[in-house]
């Protein structure tokens, strides 16, 4: 189930809001500028389809998202215990960033934490299959999707050339508690 829990930023401790209602996370995080909508698509592929299998199925949905993100370019990304690399590959995502773009997932199977570092608040937006979030360039924010990841998102690029972090140096995840 979707849940958003928010924090203060200087108080991992305690719990400002925590809600699983879609509705109330949409309309919390719009109020940050962040998309949020559950899609209930009659389309599910396997969670070991292909990446093209996965495209195209959601192909119908990518192409209106697309159009109003003015995206370039979509990709299928899967995390799981296999991953290689996944020791570096979890600090690389759990370290804060922002982009030069938005940074738009849908998620088509499993789940992962976009936690999001805005305005002296910590939203810890936990994102499950069927879930899309849009964070706009330039938000502070990390990902988790645990210590035994695996997780099936499809990833909406403008620019082609793909995920580009810029590190802020704030070690503020770690202060926070890890899925």
């Amino acid at each position: 189930m979707s849940r958003l829990t928010v924090y203060r930023d200087d108080d991992p401790g305690r719990v400002v809001l925590r809600t699983d209602s879609a509705p109330e996370i949409a309309d919390t995080l719009r109020g940050i500028g962040v998309r949020f909508e559950r899609w209930d698509s009659p389309v599910v592929p396997p969670s070991d389809a292909s990446p093209e299998a996965v495209l195209d199925a959601y192909r119908p949905y990518l192409d209106e998202l697309m159009g109003e993100t003015g995206a370039g370019s979509a990709d299928v990304v899967r995390i799981t215990t296999q991953t290689p690399n996944l020791a570096e590959l979890r600090a690389k995502f759990l370290s804060e960033h922002i982009h030069s773009e938005d940074e738009v997932r849908f998620f088509v199977h499993g789940w992962g934490n976009f936690v999001l570092h805005v305005g002296g608040s910590v939203y810890d937006v936990h994102c499950v299959a069927g879930d899309l979030i849009s964070v706009p360039a330039g938000i502070p924010h990390w990902f988790d999707a645990g210590m035994e990841p695996d997780v099936v998102a499809l990833r909406i690029f403008t620019d082609k050339t793909g995920w580009i972090a810029q590190y802020t140096g704030d070690d503020i995840a770690r202060r926070f508690p890890a899925a």
